[in-house]
């Protein structure tokens, strides 16, 4: 196996760091956190009452809420925007980062996950004219770091729950990298740690396209074809692996065999950070199985608002917007190397000039509505509503968002309980367990790492595979129980059952176009 020298000094890195610590206490301090650190989301719905019923108008709880709430955006552009596209332009002008900053502020958000996002164009191997898959996600780690140091006032990285807790207590801004496409560990397990050592703490094992070793459902416009393995023997190395050292398994992109194929293995909570409601697009679906599955295994559905996802009009919408302007589009993108800014400029005067509408607000509480009846309150997050890319605009781009989100749930009837576990205490509440799974395995980080690595006999060509339109949820799915590919239940002790919204009457099931997807 070619390894390129970028990923042989990530590994002489790790190696050189490494020293080998005693065993983690067989009961973390997660089990049982201190007061200061305790979330809302451990709490009884009435001592969550500041104010008796009635004596709050509904606009005032929802401020009282979005107040006390850890809010999680489950996806910020920041690192790619510093980076601009190119390994030799990390922006060196903090006016980006402090925009950035402020609207993150005013939006409310607690925790924001930092995508380290790998373009699957990104060459296996470093050159002298730029940088592997590797590289990139190292330049894309280094430039969030260069801004978290730069802004320690508002920004604190995340490497533990904990973190997220203190940065609400200081009002300051949890920072959490996660890895977007698996290709960026350049199938190592070596690489894998290090980036955890590094302060990675999600990874989507796919993004747009098939890696060596997991199948992707492909991209959101892509033609009506994919190439896809599932998840190989080494895939599943990589997921034992993730969650042995705490870092989240993150099936968001993953085509249905590779979901399957985490499920089969799985030992720790995982997430769907970017899943869309996907009335429009059926290449990405989770159905109400694979709801039911997440929910089994501990896991969390992040519903985000990505209006290309809510309906069929919006949908071919997109799809004739870009046909008619993706060539003008790239070659702005290749005369203006890394100047983000000017590309979303441009496309929001094409979509203005275009008269794109955007769903309402109240679609993407549909979808919640429907997902925490089908996998339980305890299994669902609001995702990534709040940085307006092509958000749902009535109401819900940029600081208005999510007090808007809150309003909508407390119409509805949630409890208060229920509305800070849906911003942000069921993330929390993952990740501790991912922690918590970590520890009690008893293992350091590199000297008890696994040294598997890609065979030869899992590579090969892939034929490209017809796209079909995804099936229609079964009219009555049976109830929650063992799915058909065995997924295996958390091991954590701290494991509860699902639990349903507390509010009067579950929501009415939604109409059978509401599916949601990856």
């Amino acid at each position: 196996m070619r390894i390129s020298p970028s990923l042989a000094l990530l590994a002489a890195a790790s190696l050189a760091a490494c020293v080998r610590s005693p065993a983690p206490a067989a009961v973390p301090d997660v089990v049982a956190p201190s007061a200061d650190d305790v979330g809302p989301w451990y709490t009884s719905a009435p001592d969550l009452a500041a104010v008796p019923p009635g004596l709050e108008t509904p606009e005032q709880r929802a401020a009282r809420l979005q107040a006390k709430a850890i809010l999680v955006d489950g996806h910020s552009g920041v690192p790619s925007l510093l980076l601009g596209g190119s390994f030799a332009q990390v922006s060196q002008d903090d006016e980006l980062m402090a925009e950035e900053i402020a609207r993150i502020k005013a939006a409310g958000v607690t925790g924001a996950f930092f995508p380290i996002h790998v373009s699957a164009s990104a060459p296996p191997s470093s050159s002298r004219l730029g940088g592997s898959a590797a590289r990139r996600a190292l330049d894309l780690i280094e430039a969030t770091h260069r801004q978290v140091e730069r802004h320690r006032e508002t920004l604190t990285l995340v490497r533990n729950a904990k973190d997220v807790r203190r940065a609400e207590r200081e009002g300051r801004i949890a920072v959490i990298m996660g890895i977007e496409g698996g290709h960026a560990i350049e199938n190592s397990l070596p690489a894998l740690r290090s980036f955890y050592r590094l302060g990675v703490r999600t990874m989507a094992l796919t993004h747009m396209t098939t890696n060596d070793w997991a199948g992707s459902a492909g991209g959101a416009l892509d033609p009506g074809y994919v190439r896809d393995r599932g998840l190989s023997p080494f895939g599943e190395a990589v997921v034992r692996e993730m969650q042995r050292i705490g870092m989240v398994v993150d099936v968001s992109h993953a085509s249905d065999s590779t979901f399957q194929g985490v499920m089969k293995v799985a030992r720790a909570p995982i997430i769907t950070s970017s899943t869309m409601p996907a009335a429009g697009h059926r290449r990405r679906n989770l159905d109400d199985y694979m709801l039911r599955a997440i929910a089994e295994n501990g896991g969390l559905v992040m519903v985000n608002s990505w209006a290309l996802f809510l309906d069929e009009a919006y949908a071919e919408q997109s799809a004739r917007f870009a046909q008619k302007y993706g060539a003008h589009l790239k070659e702005l993108g290749e005369r203006l190397p890394g100047d983000t800014r000017a590309l979303r400029e441009e496309i929001e005067k094409l979509r203005t000039q275009e008269g794109q509408i955007t769903p309402p607000l109240w679609r993407i509480i549909d979808h919640v509505d429907h997902v925490v009846k089908v996998a339980g309150i305890e299994h669902v997050a609001l995702g990534s509503v709040f940085d307006g890319n092509e958000a749902l605009k009535e109401g819900l781009a940029g600081s208005a968002g999510a007090p808007n989100i809150t309003l909508e749930l407390i119409r509805r009837g949630y409890s208060d309980a229920d509305i800070l576990r849906l911003l942000g205490g069921n993330f929390v509440r993952v990740l501790e367990q991912a922690e918590f799974y970590a520890a009690s395995t008893e293992t350091t980080l590199s000297g008890d790492g696994s040294t598997q690595q890609l065979s030869a006999a899992e590579l090969g060509d892939l034929p490209a595979q017809p796209l079909l339109p995804a099936p229609p949820p079964p009219a009555h799915p049976p109830s929650r129980g063992p799915m058909s590919w065995g997924v295996v239940p958390p091991s954590s002790p701290q494991q509860r059952p699902v639990a349903q919204p507390s509010k009067a009457g579950a929501p009415e099931s939604p109409s059978s176009e509401l599916l949601l997807s990856r």
